[in-house]
């Protein structure tokens, strides 16, 4: 299939497809004899997939290229897919910590803030770090 096809059937942009086979990540099956178009079979559109989908759960392009290469290979342990899946985890989790400790510093500001006709603004000064006296 030509590859507006190919990044339809995956849910990418032909842009997208086009970046992923350049940087050698899914490389089209051939080109098209006559038109010299890109032509991608069910095996690169299955990585195409299995891309967009680990960019969805944060994977980089390199963990992608790990991925990528542990599907192509058939002599896989299923241990080394799991151990980048835990290791990706291990990240979300502490990204997750990160934004839960965000959102009680922005809770924190929020609550302090008056909110009313007054200038002094307890989430600017927070944000900013500025330490400003109460404007009456």
């Amino acid at each position: 299939m030509k590859i507006g096809e190919a990044a339809a059937v995956a849910g990418l942009t032909v842009k997208t497809v086009r970046y992923y086979a350049d940087i050698g990540l899914v490389a089209p099956a051939g080109r098209d004899p006559a038109s010299r178009y890109r032509d991608y079979g069910p095996g690169e559109v299955a990585k195409l997939n299995l891309v967009r989908r680990a960019r969805s759960f944060g994977f980089s392009v390199d963990e992608c290229r790990n991925l990528v290469a542990l599907f192509e290979n058939e002599r896989r342990a299923s241990a080394d897919v799991k151990a980048l899946a835990l290791e990706k985890r291990a990240a979300l989790d502490a990204q997750l910590e990160e934004l839960q400790a965000l959102r009680r510093a922005l809770d924190g500001m929020i609550d302090a803030c008056p909110g009313d006709e007054r200038s002094n603004c307890a989430i600017l000064d927070g944000l900013s770090g500025a330490a400003r006296k109460a404007a009456g």
